[in-house]
């Protein structure tokens, strides 16, 4: 049995993206942080996110040359959609894009692992139990914001790994926000980065 941990960026306001869906201010700033991050994704057995989390990543991930790439790419994947096994297009366009075609950018190791991804279509708590049953490293929850609120309204996540960063969007994704009663939780660990970001880990209580 294995846990899911749902680790995404938030800003001061709790908001894990911004006016437009923004979220350039993730990439910004510490380094250390920045750091934390990708060693925190080589942690996971799955990458599990939504659907449009899912064609946005596969789409860029798989030929980007940043830190991150390697893990991207090479940890598993599983996305969480109603289309079925149609949302893999999105990862297959990108791959057939480069036959041909020179001038983009070449696939990265581990690419493949985008079309070949896991598609849970059906009920959220079922998926996410099928999945925990399996043996392996944890399940990592990358996004979007409409599947973290689902699960968080269905306590299906086993830890919350928040890194905040140091600004103040004022509108944006909210990931609490489902919630039908207050839920208290327990913190388990934090780490402060020289810039101001702040690690908290937390459990439920």
């Amino acid at each position: 049995m294995r846990e899911l941990i749902l680790a995404m960026t938030m800003s001061l306001d709790c908001f894990v993206s911004g006016p437009g869906d923004d979220v350039q201010w993730m990439f910004d700033g510490d380094p250390e942080a920045l750091a934390w991050k990708v060693e925190n994704l080589w942690d996971a057995g799955l990458l599990a996110m939504g659907s449009r989390s899912f064609r946005s990543m596969a789409a860029y991930w798989q030929t980007s040359t940043t830190a991150f790439a390697p893990p991207m790419n090479r940890i598993p994947k599983a996305v969480f959609s109603k289309e079925g096994p149609a949302i893999l297009k999105a990862a297959a366009a990108t791959q057939d894009a480069q036959d041909g075609a020179p001038q983009i950018a070449p696939l990265q190791p581990g690419a493949e692992s985008w079309a070949q991804a896991h598609v849970a279509s059906g009920d959220l708590a079922e998926e996410v139990a099928r999945l925990k049953a399996q043996e392996g490293k944890p399940i990592i929850v990358l996004g979007g914001a409409a599947l973290a609120r689902s699960l968080i309204a269905r306590n299906l996540v086993d830890e919350y790994r928040l890194l905040v960063h140091p600004i103040v969007l004022g509108k944006g994704a909210p990931i609490f926000s489902d919630l039908s009663a207050p839920t208290r939780l327990t913190l388990a660990g934090s780490r402060t980065f020289p810039r101001g970001s702040v690690l908290q880990i937390y459990r439920p209580a």
